[in-house]
């Protein structure tokens, strides 16, 4: 059985689990499972599963709760939930540990966090290396492996596998509930303005299992990340960080600004849909020879086709929480890009 490798006797009450998921299946099993080896009290929050999500969590020894259908569902409204309702059974617990349904602890990973925290009062939160348990089965596994790769040291968050302090949390107001996407960038944010350090370990913290097949769901995914990156820039672009803003400066310039304006201009010279295609090419040099120093020429070539891919999904993504956020003021919906959960690989 893979578990927390937790040897750490009494320090088990000192935190909890917060897990959120739907329609997970086989994958909150492995999750749970991981979990409960730690001994530490696990709260399962179910979002509209229409498998049997709730019914395997409570069988797995998960306190169950149940996400308020009247409202979106978003991750950040089911953490905050979670946490109140680890917090009404053990008042006391002054460290949380949010972990996706879709995510099945590594052995060791707690004791590495909850030793660091020990020896870090200043930092709020800790993350470690979040992998793919199947990244060579399909491209769009292989792209989101490549994704988990975000460094170690300080960090401006952490991912939505991570230790928390309590009191830190509380003292910002938690998630911020009606993002749809990127509430961890925004939490750290607000972490960050209030005094608090954010780190990520190089120990591994997490196996993930995307179980993508299909480019529709990377697409849907991808336009997912540039909605998010744009909501933030709205929030906080203001502030002399000026979190995200060359980020979406740069999607959305690529993704959008370089092919209309070639596209526009054709007319009056005709070269300009050439150069538009060497400005990719040499952005896609770029990129594979940056990528190619750690990668084979195989992955460094996909790497470079997500990258330039990507930034026109997620221009799409920015520009629709623009038009649809900003200009007409639609309430959020819940970006999903997964179908049912997959029976396990064997």
């Amino acid at each position: 059985m893979r578990g927390g490798g937790v040897s750490c006797g009494a320090m088990t009450a000192s935190f909890g689990f917060v897990a959120i998921g739907r329609n997970e299946g086989e994958r909150l099993v492995r999750c749970l499972t991981s979990l409960a080896a730690t001994g530490a009290p696990v709260v399962y929050v179910d979002s509209g599963s229409t498998d049997r999500s709730r019914e395997r969590a409570h069988e797995l020894g998960a306190l169950v709760v149940e996400l308020d259908a009247s409202k979106a569902f978003t991750a950040a409204r089911a953490r905050n939930f979670g946490l109140a309702t680890l917090l009404a059974t053990h008042p006391a617990c002054p460290l949380v540990h949010f972990i996706d349904g879709d995510c099945e602890l590594e052995p060791g990973w707690v004791a590495s966090a909850l030793e660091y925290l020990a020896r870090n009062p200043g930092c709020a939160g800790v993350s470690g290396r979040r992998r793919e348990r199947f990244p060579d089965k399909t491209p769009y596994n292989k792209l989101t492996d490549f994704e988990w790769d975000y460094g170690t040291g300080d960090a401006i968050c952490c991912m939505g596998d991570a230790l928390y302090r309590v009191s830190a949390l509380r003292a910002v107001g938690g998630f911020r509930e009606t993002l749809v996407a990127g509430e961890e960038p925004e939490l750290g944010f607000r972490l960050r303005k209030a005094g608090h350090r954010l780190h990520r370990l190089a120990a591994p913290m997490t196996t993930h299992d995307i179980d993508m097949h299909r480019f529709s769901q990377w697409w849907r995914r991808e336009s997912r990340t540039g909605h998010a990156y744009a909501e933030i820039v709205h929030l906080h672009g203001r502030d002399p960080e000026r979190l995200f803003v060359r980020r979406v400066i740069s999607v959305v310039a690529w993704g959008v600004g370089v092919p209309l304006a070639a596209v526009a201009t054709t007319a009056l010279w005709p070269p300009a849909i050439a150069g538009a295609a060497l400005l990719y090419a040499q952005l896609a040099v770029r990129l594979y020879r940056q990528r190619r120093t750690t990668e084979s020429p195989r992955d460094a070539r996909l790497y470079v086709a997500g990258i330039v891919l990507g930034k026109t999904a997620q221009s799409i993504g920015a520009l629709r929480y623009l038009l649809d956020r900003v200009i007409l003021r639609k309430q959020p919906v819940l970006i999903e890009y997964k179908g049912e959960a997959r029976p396990p690989a064997r």
